[in-house]
């Protein structure tokens, strides 16, 4: 066995209760998808020190969603209901989504006690498709969107990042920080695809305007490209911006294998981002750094991306790749031009 390294405490979220939601045998977003990460990482227990979720309370959840809406959730305990074409409730979704939220929450509040330096809330349902008022895309509540809003609520930061590389655009998160100059919403996704949102015109407005950032990509891209993203994209803009705070979506539909996504992400692409920003955290934040699980339905792919990230969250160092023989599309060029133009860096 590997000794882990000792230098940063990693917290992670993880209970047999995100298991009690279960939209559907079905479903992409099943049980199942914790269920083979909780087995991988038990294999790596001494990376990570656990951090035990709580039932989020109403006002938590009211930072960003209504209480007409979080009221007609709880209205689905018990049953099995349709909430949209993709979204649906088992007897049991609406405690395990206030669990969701707290769980995010609490690793919140570890890293900012200095408990644990960084953190993966491996939490579900996944969040960042909830808008307000509306369940979307397997998301019932938007755990990062509540946590980022948190944070500022309790003055543990007066600035957030939140970096989203879920294939698809995190609609809801996008909306619920749109006219707002505290919260950065840095999207990496696949446009066209669900939900349709995230073009890259899309840049926020009113005090938040030029505070959304999406780089919106047609299929096919790799782990070179989302590097080079990252550190000539993302790293300059997040350096000018300063957060106090960095959180990320994390879905692994990138995965090359993943069923939903067409994107070329692997293993070690996802480590190297993780890389990049725990570098980041280190240099504006004092590495307050938590990731939350949004989508990935390439079980294996998922849970091996998971273990490789906590082990690069708690000090297991990746080399980036030095890019001397990458050529960037025209494509990624135009995206890096559009948002250096507006952020003058």
């Amino acid at each position: 066995m590997v000794n882990a390294p000792l230098f940063l405490k990693t917290g992670v979220v993880k209970d047999a209760r995100y298991l009690d939601h279960n939209p559907g045998s079905w479903h992409p977003e099943s049980p199942q998808r914790l269920e083979v990460i909780y087995q991988c990482i038990n294999e790596i227990r001494e990376f990570y020190k656990e951090v035990p979720p709580y039932y989020a309370s109403e006002e938590e959840i009211s930072l960003i969603h209504t209480p007409q809406y979080i009221h007609s959730i709880a209205g689905t305990k018990g049953k099995e209901v349709t909430l949209d074409p993709d979204t649906v409730t088992s007897p049991q979704s609406y405690q395990t989504a206030c669990l969701a939220v707290g769980g995010g929450l609490n690793l919140i509040k570890a890293i900012h006690g200095k408990e644990v330096n960084n953190g993966f809330a491996l939490i579900r349902p996944p969040g960042h498709h909830a808008e307000k008022n509306k369940a979307m895309g397997f998301c019932l509540f938007n755990n990062i969107a509540i946590a980022a809003a948190y944070i500022h609520k309790q003055g543990l930061g007066e600035k957030i990042l939140i970096v989203d590389w879920d294939v698809h655009h995190g609609n809801g998160t996008q909306h619920a920080f749109y006219d707002s100059s505290d919260v950065l919403y840095f999207s990496i996704h696949q446009y066209p695809h669900y939900p349709l949102t995230g073009r890259i015109e899309e840049i926020g407005e009113g005090k938040g305007k030029n505070f959304t950032i999406n780089v919106p990509l047609s299929p096919g891209y790799g782990d070179e490209d989302y590097i080079y993203l990252f550190l000539h994209l993302l790293y300059p803009i997040a350096l000018k911006f300063k957060p106090d705070f960095i959180l990320v979506s994390a879905g692994f539909d990138p995965y090359f294998e993943d069923p939903l996504g067409g994107m070329r992400i692997t293993v070690d692409g996802f480590a190297l981002m993780t890389q990049i920003l725990k570098d980041l955290s280190a240099q504006v934040c004092n590495h307050r750094l938590a990731l939350f699980l949004e989508g990935g339905y390439h079980l294996e792919g998922m849970a091996k991306s998971v273990v490789a990230i906590i082990k690069v969250l708690s000090g297991e160092k990746r080399e980036l790749p030095g890019l001397v023989h990458y050529q960037p599309s025209a494509e990624i060029t135009h995206i890096i031009a559009w948002h250096k133009g507006i952020w003058e860096i």
